[in-house]
């Protein structure tokens, strides 16, 4: 697969600040891949993403979307891309499907025309067919006035996929969403992933929604510090265990030693595998055990640590 997004050496420096809020940052992204930016707040990761959708300058790097250098090439650049921002864009003196109306125009999709009525069918069919996935098929046509929080966030997302981007950016998509509309957005999104070949580039604080993605990279104070699919982070970061529970404390703690297992004990025992199978750790115990859970790392644990250990290197 190419490349459709290429960040080489980026920096991005506010006027008067003693330092960079994105600093000599590297990373590719390729096409119809699920890419994730993780960071704490204050990291870069919305610093990051306004670059790459040509809203925010760049002070130093090279920065390239499907192949054109965003410098040189915005306008073709934001014909290619969506974006869902994390603040509110809309234009409150609008209906909802005005506001989307617009946004085509814009994108130069559509000529301008006056009412909803005038528009090509395929325009109608794509605002009502997205506006039912999100939930808010009644009320398309209605002020944004009327709308609460979370329907403007959903009508937000309705105008980023409108045109069928081929790289979309999601800064905090789903904040606001409720549970049924944050599953049936990542549905939808699935979807076109697979038809479309659609790119996904999210920032997210919901650490569950990039446990799917293909390749997730972590910043933290505008650097990279790690890179890698949700099983390489977690797996170079967070060891898998067996906890273990027995009548018989005793007997399996000296069991462990001499087999030289590695373990902590809280109450009950947890047996680091470390390479080793599941079958091969229980293979070598003859205590009697009463209890068996394998914890797997989560996504959560593995950025905590990277996290966590970034900051105490810095206190160090």
């Amino acid at each position: 697969m190419q490349n459709v997004i290429e960040v080489k050496n980026l920096v991005k420096r506010y006027k008067k600040a003693k330092e960079n809020s994105v600093d000599d940052i590297s990373f590719e992204v390729k096409e119809g891949e699920f890419f994730t930016l993780l960071g704490p707040n204050g990291a870069g990761k919305t610093t990051t993403i306004s670059i790459l959708n040509t809203t925010l300058s760049k002070t130093s790097g090279s920065v390239k979307v499907d192949g054109l250098e965003i410098d040189q090439y915005a306008d073709q650049v934001r014909k290619k891309i969506g974006v869902i921002f994390q603040n509110q864009s809309l234009d409150m003196n609008l209906t909802a499907e005005e506001n989307v109306r617009f946004h085509t125009v814009l994108y130069g999709l559509y000529p301008y025309r006056p009412l909803f009525s005038m528009m090509p069918k395929g325009y109608q069919n794509k605002v009502e067919e997205l506006a039912e996935i999100l939930g808010i098929g009644k009320e398309i046509h209605s002020p944004i006035k009327t709308f609460s929080g979370g329907m403007k966030r959903k009508l937000e997302i309705v105008r980023g996929l409108i045109h069928k981007p081929k790289i979309l950016f999601l800064d905090e998509p789903t904040t606001g969403l409720d549970p049924l509309s944050r599953k049936n957005l990542w549905k939808y999104l699935a979807e076109v992933r697979k038809t479309d070949n659609l790119t996904l580039f999210l920032t997210t604080h919901y650490l569950e929604e990039a446990e799917s993605a293909d390749r997730i990279c972590i910043v933290d104070k505008g650097k990279v510090i790690a890179i890698g699919t949700p099983n390489q982070i977690k797996k170079s970061l967070v060891d898998e265990y067996l906890e273990v529970e027995t009548a018989d404390k005793d007997g399996l703690r000296l069991e462990l030693a001499q087999k030289k297992l590695s373990f902590e004990e809280n109450g009950t025992f947890k047996i680091k595998l470390k390479n080793e199978q599941i079958q091969e750790v229980l293979g070598k115990l003859k205590t009697k055990i009463k209890h068996i859970k394998l914890h797997a790392p989560s996504l959560e644990e593995a950025y905590l640590e990277i996290i966590n250990s970034q900051e105490n290197n810095e206190n160090n």
